[in-house]
């Protein structure tokens, strides 16, 4: 399917630009102010995940942890049937069998799930999720750098950064919580964005081996041209996931609501980055290649 009318990428590109540099500014304070919502994976502690037979309130099991002893350092989340227990020091001795009974004393077929990290552990989760991150940004530069040029690679790493700080940020404004699964989200974000990224790249380099560019409205006319030849390849791809991503949210369990809430911010703006910021700034690097913009040549394949 293709529009008979093609838009003006390069034009809509401005306001996008301001768009995500507001977006940017508004996500650095948010996690100047705010940090983010550590989980258990990345923080000391314990977290105990309950299912139970019936719903529970915070106010029937805030009291039984003062009991024991533990009731301080609990963060009590209550959800459908379950129950989440987040504390921010390590349950030592028979802490947790005590939490066990007190649990089972509003439900005794509760059954529970309990998770603890230590602190260098928490610290070493910490540093390898950001290698992770870094280290395949550079492969990804350097991959395409190969495959393209460098004005491809800069411009694709620069949206890829983009969507992954903008999941970031939102995670730290609305304070919802960063585990191992946000990180594979994170990475998976990547990988999904420098793939329909790619797509576009590959058809504007085709149209720069067969088109004479003379003048910087010729760069952008067949930018224009380009995704919009690939626009409707870019949307179906991106509302497919993003359906699959949506409904993972809304029926699957707790232990992936985060990586699927994750997924569907990241593919909106991965499918808005690919279009509004990786080509036009593309067009922004080649516009600047020489000195004398009266002629531009195509790159090589």
């Amino acid at each position: 399917m293709h529009f008979k009318r093609e838009f003006d990428f390069v034009k809509l590109s401005k306001s996008a630009f301001i768009f995500s540099i507001v977006l940017t500014i508004a996500g650095i304070i948010a996690l100047a102010a705010f940090g983010l919502n550590y989980g258990v994976d990345f923080q000391a502690g314990s977290n105990v995940d309950v299912k139970l037979s019936k719903n529970v309130t915070k106010e029937e099991i805030q009291p039984l942890l003062n009991e024991i002893g533990i009731g301080k350092d609990a963060s009590i989340t209550p959800g459908d049937k379950r129950v989440n227990i987040r504390f921010t020091k390590v349950l030592e001795g028979d802490q947790d069998e005590k939490l066990k009974a007190a649990i089972q004393q509003l439900d005794k077929s509760a059954s529970f799930e309990i998770n603890t990290v230590d602190p260098e552990m928490a610290k070493e989760l910490g540093r390898n999720a950001i290698y992770a991150v870094l280290i395949s940004c550079i492969g990804i530069i350097i991959y395409v750098s190969i495959r393209f040029e460098w004005r491809f690679a800069v411009s694709a790493i620069v949206a890829l950064l983009h969507d992954a700080f903008m999941v970031v940020a939102i995670f730290s404004i609305f304070r919802l919580e960063v585990s191992l699964t946000f990180i594979v989200a994170v990475l998976t974000i990547i990988g999904y964005s420098i793939n329909d990224t790619i797509v576009i790249f590959d058809r504007i380099r085709e149209n720069l081996r067969f088109g004479k560019q003379k003048t910087r409205e010729d760069l952008a006319k067949l930018l224009n041209h380009s995704v919009n030849q690939m626009l409707m390849r870019s949307l179906y791809t991106a509302f497919t996931v993003f359906i699959a991503a949506f409904f993972l949210f809304l029926f699957g369990g707790e232990s992936i609501k985060m990586f699927s809430l994750a997924m569907v911010i990241g593919l909106i703006f991965g499918a808005y980055s690919s279009i509004f910021i990786a080509s036009p700034l593309w067009l922004l690097f080649k516009y600047k290649q020489k000195p004398n913009r009266k002629a531009v040549k195509p790159s090589k394949a």
